[in-house]
């Protein structure tokens, strides 16, 4: 072939190709808008750092240096401290993860302080490990250089006024971030599941010609909903199974709410799952283009926007509202509550009904999708 040749061939395939891809718009959006909002995503919606920390302080001592104590907490953009009447009270607010840390002023602070050994108690929430380690250092600074103020208000040396500080995490005692992370793959790997591999399942038949004669029968839509979704939730049971053993025991991470709690949180999570996927396929009708949306829906938000590595309410509002959006964000602060804090009437309650609405706004779309009807 000579050179001409080879160029004018070049150059109509070249052509074909680019109206091909024009005309494919999914893999425009993956190739375009998908670098897109993974740069606008991870450079303005997601922050490692944390603002605004709710910390309870406990005054058991109501003395001017106790007050004083308070004041640290004042004026800085990464605590927001608030009074909290007793222990009692601070500790049921922790359970219900509204607080990250409580500050215990205990009632011989003054008289303590005075001998230069007074002592103040700082409970972390360790179920965000990372969170509790920011946390940790944004309250030592505080004191420190409230510290500093009342050991120079006293013409003395600046040696942090002599106050010791206790530390303590709830829930994850040793700080470990194995801890944290398992719960969190729980949520990835039944999404992955779920809907990705449910997503290819109706799109399959609809290729392979093999739907419209089930239409012809007396089965309703319903029914093949059920259907389709009864051997994929064997699968995920199964994968559930051995995330659950393989956290206890291989991992080391404990399980401090009820079992069957968790498998049925799980079990309902997992038909929300596996519904999404059903109901991108009966939609999309392509396996390829049920495999992107899956994959752009579902996996993705959940592994960046559900609170997996990155505390939500630490991120810009709209971030934080498409977060809440999403059922894997129930499901993750439900697993990890489940898993470290143990039962909480108040959240079981709240995650499962949401999960609950979720799995039956999705069925029922996913029946929609699949009324007997060959009209595109």
């Amino acid at each position: 072939m000579s050179r001409s040749g080879f160029a004018q061939c070049m150059i109509a395939l070249t052509r074909k190709e680019v109206r091909q891809m024009l005309r494919d718009r999914s893999n425009l959006a993956v190739g375009l808008v998908l670098p897109i909002a993974l740069i606008l995503l991870f450079g303005y919606g997601l922050s490692l750092d944390v603002d605004h920390s709710p910390v309870a302080v406990v005054m058991d001592d109501t003395s001017p240096a106790a007050r004083e104590v308070f004041t640290a907490f004042q004026g800085t953009p990464y605590i927001d401290p608030m009074w909290s009447p007793n222990m009692q009270d601070a500790q049921r607010r922790m359970l219900a993860g509204d607080l990250d840390a409580i500050v215990r002023i205990p009632s011989n602070f003054s008289r303590r302080l005075a001998a230069g050994d007074a002592q103040i108690q700082l409970l972390l929430n360790g179920v965000n490990s990372t969170t509790a380690s920011s946390v940790e250092g944004y309250v030592m600074g505080a004191l420190a250089n409230q510290g500093l103020k009342m050991a120079d208000r006293a013409g003395g040396k600046a040696e942090g006024g002599g106050v010791i500080v206790q530390q303590r995490m709830w829930f994850n005692e040793a700080g470990i971030s194995t801890w944290y992370l398992v719960p969190g793959l729980l949520v990835l790997i039944m999404t992955l599941t779920g809907a990705f591999l449910t997503s290819l399942l109706i799109a399959r038949e609809w290729e392979r010609g093999t739907l419209e004669p089930l239409f012809v029968t007396p089965v309703r839509s319903l029914e093949l909903v059920l259907a389709k979704l009864v051997p994929y939730v064997v699968v995920g049971l199964i994968d559930m199974t051995m995330c659950l053993i393989a956290g206890r025991w291989l991992f080391g991470v404990p399980i401090r709410g009820s079992l069957i709690v968790v498998v049925l949180a799980s079990f309902l999570y997992l038909v929300v799952s596996l519904s999404m996927g059903l109901f991108i396929s009966g939609v999309t009708r392509n396996q390829f283009q049920a495999s992107q949306i899956a994959l752009l829906t579902s996996f993705m938000p959940a592994m960046m926007l559900s609170g997996f590595v990155f505390d939500l309410r630490n991120v810009p509002v709209v971030i934080r509202v498409i977060g809440e959006v999403l059922p894997a964000t129930h499901f993750m602060n439900l697993i990890k509550t489940l898993f470290l804090a143990g039962n909480n009437t108040a959240i079981v309650l709240r995650e499962c009904g949401i999960l609950a609405l979720y799995a039956s706004v999705l069925i029922v779309a996913a029946r929609h999708t699949l009324r007997k009807t060959l009209d595109r």
